[in-house]
């Protein structure tokens, strides 16, 4: 699910007897780049969003928990998706109008799962079509002032007081009239109660599922507690005083602090060289269910010369086969101690759970990866000879072009097989891959090579490298293009779940999703050996 914030909107109080509570603005504007809450930058293309079909629930914050109300209108146009939205004649649905009408909630957020997109070169998703299921009023935004809530109806039926008529009044009693006296004009004043200092109140230590809900918010949300965490716990350390006479510091080990230096050493680098080669699909459906079937063309139709006037046509029937595709669940857990999370310093909560979710990468990473080299069939075998690596490498191409017109785009390597491709070099010692860049020129031309970065070209191919490959792994491919993917990755993370187990002052927190491949042309998979 991709949640994007944006922009502001004004509010025009609707007249008349008949109460209305609508908004209506632009929910995405098109070719315009934005941030997800995760980080993955986004760009919707024109005509991405349906007009059709379900209508999106209107949500606060993206919880739908908190639902106020359904769109009732989309127009799309050239520029962006446009909406109009009904709120619920119920107390969270008047808690949001007021808050639109007063500024406390001035912006909208989509929520959609991609079903047909791309990368560019930046790493930027290209959305070109999508299941939009939501739309939330949220208070930030990403797109700013682009995608906005341009006009707020909203006014709520109020009874009118009921008029008595020939209802006894009684007479006020006439004040004595007292002589008048002139006296200089003073100026009104209003008496103002007096501000007394008074304590900053304690903060209080944010449950486990305040601090959660805050990680997934992101933005200054979280900054915001993780700032008032950190303030609170520097607060409750006993500070150090000088000792008079003969006090020294072994009589007072307890009141000793012991300092610890962050941010923690972090040994292992949470990337994911595969899966951002491959591009991570959404499920269909929303996922909603154990498997999905991916078709795939077993027979093609046919076209021929007509063998004589009036002759039979060239005839064929296609053959669509039917694959079932599982998921696959990948989670981990971890139970910490209250004593953990209260007395920890950095805290450990935090640092666990991003090596948690970190591990899931790095699993749903080797998945991947194994899988993919699963799928390969062999092209050659390298003898690790610069004349027998362009044979491999090529006759992998042939293998991959003959009858589909596709050619590779991409080879997978292990890091020794990396490091074989950097030092490789001809006759004179001129390396092969050189590097090209910083003012250097390299002598040979069959792609670049650089020992500070993988994102190497040899022979043109885009080289991903990936400690998940068991060694002396080579693949040859075509990834990442949408037309013609020999090999496709599809993904759903559901995060974080937590409970509190009281019974042995501790907390359980995990983290999973469901993953998939799918070899979708198992003949454009090529692996090369070696001797």
């Amino acid at each position: 699910m991709i949640k994007l914030i944006a922009g502001d909107f004004t509010v025009d109080a609707a007249a008349g007897d008949t109460p209305r509570r609508t908004i209506s603005g632009t929910a995405v504007p098109y070719n315009v780049p934005a941030t997800v809450s995760d980080g993955t930058e986004v760009i919707f293309r024109p005509g991405s969003l349906p007009v059709e079909g379900k209508a999106p629930r209107l949500f606060m914050y993206h919880d739908a928990s908190q639902p106020v109300g359904v769109v009732t209108e989309r127009v799309d146009t050239e520029q962006g998706m446009l909406f109009s939205a009904k709120i619920s004649a119920t107390t969270l649905g008047n808690d949001a109008l007021i808050m639109a009408q007063d500024g406390t909630i001035d912006q909208v957020s989509v929520g959609v799962n991609p079903t047909k997109f791309s990368y560019d070169e930046a790493g930027t998703m290209i959305i070109e079509a999508a299941d939009w299921t939501e739309l939330s009023l949220v208070p930030i935004g990403a797109f700013g002032d682009m995608a906005n809530i341009t006009k707020v109806a909203a006014s709520i039926h109020q009874e009118e007081p009921e008029v008595v008529l020939n209802e006894e009044i009684t007479p006020v009693e006439e004040k004595q009239e007292m002589s008048e006296v002139t006296a200089p004009a003073v100026e009104a004043t209003i008496p103002t109660a007096p501000i007394f200092a008074a304590a900053k109140k304690e903060f209080v230590l944010p449950s486990a599922g305040e601090y959660m809900a805050a990680y997934h918010i992101g933005g200054d949300t979280f900054a915001n507690i993780n700032k008032a965490v950190a303030e609170y716990t520097a607060s409750k350390k006993t500070a150090l005083q000088a000792a008079a006479g003969d006090v020294l510091t072994t009589d007072t080990a307890g009141l000793l602090p012991v300092p610890v230096l962050g941010p923690l050493v972090q040994d292992l680098n949470f990337i994911r060289p595969v899966v951002e080669a491959l591009g991570a699909r959404a499920y269909p459906d929303g996922g909603a269910q154990k498997t999905f079937v991916r078709p795939t063309i077993t027979t093609h139709t046919s076209v021929a010369a007509q063998a004589n006037e009036l002759g039979a046509a060239s005839a064929t029937t296609m053959v669509i086969a039917s694959n079932t595709v599982s998921k696959t669940t990948l989670a981990g857990q971890v139970t910490l101690s209250v004593q953990d999370i209260d007395f920890t310093s950095p805290a450990a909560m935090q640092l666990i759970l991003n090596d948690l979710m970190g591990e899931y990468m790095i699993a749903s990473d080797n998945f991947a990866a194994d899988n993919l080299l699963t799928a390969a069939t062999s092209s050659g075998v390298w003898d690790l000879t610069v004349a027998d690596l362009l044979k491999s490498v090529y006759d992998s191409a042939v293998d991959i072009s003959n009858g589909r017109n596709f050619t590779p785009t991409h080879m997978f390597v292990s890091p020794d097989v990396w490091g074989q491709l950097g030092q490789l070099a001809d006759t004179t010692g001129r390396p092969v891959f050189p590097f090209i860049g910083a003012g250097l020129t390299g002598q040979n031309a069959l792609g670049g090579g650089n020992a500070t970065s993988w994102n190497g070209n040899p022979l043109g191919l885009q080289l991903v490298v990936d400690s998940n490959f068991a060694a002396k792994t080579m693949i040859i491919t075509r990834v990442g293009q949408g037309s013609g993917d020999a090999f496709e990755f599809y993904e759903s993370i559901r995060g974080l779940m937590s409970v509190e187990v009281p019974a042995t002052l501790g907390r359980t927190m995990s983290f999973h999703g469901y993953v998939s491949t799918f070899a979708a042309i198992s003949g454009m998979i090529r692996k090369i050996t070696q001797a």
